[in-house]
């Protein structure tokens, strides 16, 4: 099914979405993106639907083509301090401070959300596989975050976040296991699961 390029057409609409909630290192990063009616980006779906090499050549598209967008993340130390679910809210907010023009109503991916400003939202369920602008907002935040998991990596490769991207893999946790926490870990995760507290 094609996605939708608008909720509604007579307000300009930024549709925004984040990456990285589930993992256990690195920020939350969110994304904001208000598409331009005149331009069509051909292949636009849910990040997690499309290949790494399939991302990375939209971004450059998105950014070109989209109206506007902007990049916004909260560390893994502010998580701890907010809990995971406020730093998703908190880092669409980020990114939406720098967006321009400034947008009059808001897509979130999800099913809740902390208001921005006075800008009117709708929040719509696995939104990132309806609407074209959420999308291309999954797009920028998960290959933003990638690029920032990929840099760390060269600083702490005993975890493979350039494999796992943090989230919580086998050998994600068995290098927590060996070689303990970083900088970059979130401290109010559970880190180590069950079957390695058997060993």
């Amino acid at each position: 099914m094609a996605l939708k390029k608008f909720f509604q057409r007579e307000v300009l609409e930024a549709g925004c979405d984040e990456a990285g909630r589930g993992c256990l290192a690195g920020p939350v990063f969110a994304a904001a993106v208000i598409l331009d009616s005149s331009k069509t980006i051909k292949g636009l779906d849910d990040s997690k639907k499309l290949t790494e090499k399939m991302r990375y050549a939209l971004r450059p598209e998105i950014e070109e083509k989209a109206l506007g967008w902007a990049v916004g993340s909260y560390s893994n130390l502010e998580i701890d301090q907010v809990n995971i679910l406020k730093a998703s809210f908190y880092s669409m907010h980020r990114a939406l401070n720098q967006l321009k023009p400034a947008p009059g109503h808001l897509l979130i991916d999800g099913n809740r959300f902390i208001k921005y400003k006075n800008t009117a939202h709708t929040c719509i369920v696995k939104g990132d596989s309806k609407f074209q602008s959420i999308a291309a907002a999954s797009i920028l935040a998960k290959t933003y975050r990638d690029d920032f998991m990929m840099k760390i990596h060269e600083e702490y490769p005993h975890y493979f976040w350039d494999q796992n991207k943090g989230y919580p893999t086998f050998k994600h946790r068995e290098g927590i296991k060996l070689h303990g926490v970083t900088p970059y870990h979130r401290l109010t995760f559970t880190l180590l699961n069950e079957q390695f507290s058997l060993f």
